[in-house]
């Protein structure tokens, strides 16, 4: 079992790395400091578990935690607060412990994560309640449902919400595997829509479309995708 420890403190991260030694089955892949480096060496090393701190530089455990990308590990919280045990839990975790953390609690926690099943990972898969993006010299934690739309411009991704727009690291190919189709729908090669941002549809000549969203802005459909868009919409 490839596990990666993120806390922000060393000596915390030590204390893990040498229990975790104790078992032979378990391998530390990585050690992350930040809320921003525990994304993205969850993205590069796809740890089977993640030992994570809530209070972090950069973005909390449970922001961590909702904008994982897949294939998703499991998480085991690590913390000196009990008051996010509630938000931990709606994003299933694995265990939920109080630091200082014991042997026998986290061999505990470890034998959960042993026991449990492996779903497919279409049943696990858990669309983000919120997203990390950059925002001037630091990380900024977007709620869903601020989102209006993605793009795609010059290999980068932009993020619009009300009134703001962000710059990400996940390709649209990316957020379409993981968000929900039942509320962002990929309506070109270049742009993701929330379907709860399009205000209205305009077919075009030659079978495309138009979407105008609630802050005005408008998107071409492709062709392809125009009848599939007033299908997740809800047309007959």
């Amino acid at each position: 079992m490839r596990v990666l420890i993120a806390d922000d403190e060393a000596p915390a991260r030590a204390r893990l790395r040498q229990m975790l030694s104790a078992h032979p089955d378990v391998e530390v892949a990585g050690e992350a400091e930040t809320g921003v480096q525990a994304i993205e060496l969850a993205a590069a090393l796809h740890p089977d578990l993640m030992l994570l701190d809530i209070q972090m530089p950069g973005s909390t455990g449970i922001d961590v935690a909702a904008c994982l990308p897949e294939p998703r590990p499991r998480i085991i919280f690590c913390t000196a607060f009990d008051q996010y045990a509630v938000d931990a839990f709606e994003l299933h975790a694995a265990d939920y412990l109080l630091k200082p953390v014991t042997r026998a609690r986290l061999a505990q926690a470890l034998d959960r994560v042993r026991a449990a099943p492996t779903p497919p990972p279409t049943a696990t898969a858990i669309p983000p309640a919120r997203f990390l993006v950059k925002s001037g010299g630091h990380y900024t934690v977007v709620a869903e449902g601020r989102v209006l739309y993605f793009a795609s411009e010059e290999g980068l991704t932009k993020l619009v919400a009300d009134g703001a727009h962000f710059w990400m690291d996940p390709t649209l190919n990316d957020l379409e595997q993981r968000l929900d189709p039942a509320r962002f729908f990929r309506i070109s090669r270049a742009a993701m829509v929330n379907l709860a941002a399009v205000g209205e549809v305009h077919p075009m000549p030659g079978g495309a479309g138009e979407v105008r969203l609630k802050n005005g802005e408008r998107l071409e459909v492709s062709r392809r995708r125009y009848r599939e868009l007033l299908a997740a919409l809800g047309a007959p």
